[in-house]
């Protein structure tokens, strides 16, 4: 490899993998300064990590933007119908099936309700939802780790391309990074988002798959005060 093609393999890796590496660096900074003594910022750092992760995470997503291929979005009525399937796989549990309802987590009643301080933290959480979380994650997932698994030089390989190896590594991995208790979940979801970029063979519609299907959820969150599926 010439000195050209290695710049260009490290951009290329630095603009698809730092996003993610940043925003997982921050949830373990929130998971390390941690401490139920050490008062409310200390003891629930999460009122301060998603923000920052919202706009650091968002900064390298925009600085890299040029580095990302975001075809123009297709297929809008099957990725609203992924993103809508998906929406419900999450709430079945406790929407259908009776389980303990999950209302331990990010509640932005922390603030007084209608608060300058609750409305901020409700338009970042949503902020973080709807957009950091699908751009990082998709970009990624499908963008860098489900090509990479193909071919090293990820980028000269079609979005959306398939090979058993990158669903099978990517499904297993998307589902292993959430919580043990949502892992069934997250697995037929990974499949699900993998067969967006098969079908779509568009990055965008990858992320707005999955912007959909969080947005449904944040509104469901707003609505039944289950504050665990932040």
């Amino acid at each position: 490899m010439n000195s050209a093609e290695d710049k260009k393999l490290r951009s290329k890796f630095v603009a698809y993998i730092l996003p993610m590496g940043v925003f997982l660096a921050l949830l373990a900074l929130g998971s390390v300064v941690k401490n139920s003594n050490g008062g409310f910022w200390l003891s629930a750092p999460e009122y301060w990590v998603f923000p920052v992760q919202t706009f650091v995470c968002g900064g390298a997503v925009w600085w890299f933007r040029g580095q990302y291929e975001f075809q123009a979005a297709r297929r809008l009525m099957f990725s609203m119908v992924i993103a809508t399937i998906v929406f419900l796989l999450w709430i079945s549990p406790q929407a259908f099936l009776h389980f303990g309802q999950r209302v331990e987590g990010f509640n932005p009643a922390v603030f007084a309700v209608g608060s300058p301080a609750y409305w901020a933290t409700v338009i970042l959480r949503f902020a973080r939802l709807v957009l950091i979380v699908p751009l990082v994650e998709e970009i990624f997932w499908r963008g860098f780790l489900l090509r990479y698994l193909i071919r090293e030089n990820f980028w000269e390989v079609p979005f959306g391309s398939f090979s058993w190896l990158s669903f099978v590594v990517v499904t297993l991995a998307f589902a292993f990074g959430h919580a043990m208790t949502d892992w069934p979940a997250a697995l037929i979801t990974g499949g699900l988002y993998n067969l967006v970029a098969y079908r779509t063979k568009s990055l965008l519609s990858c992320a707005l798959t999955h912007a959909i299907t969080n947005l449904l959820l944040g509104l469901w969150i707003m609505q039944t005060r289950q504050w665990g599926f932040w």
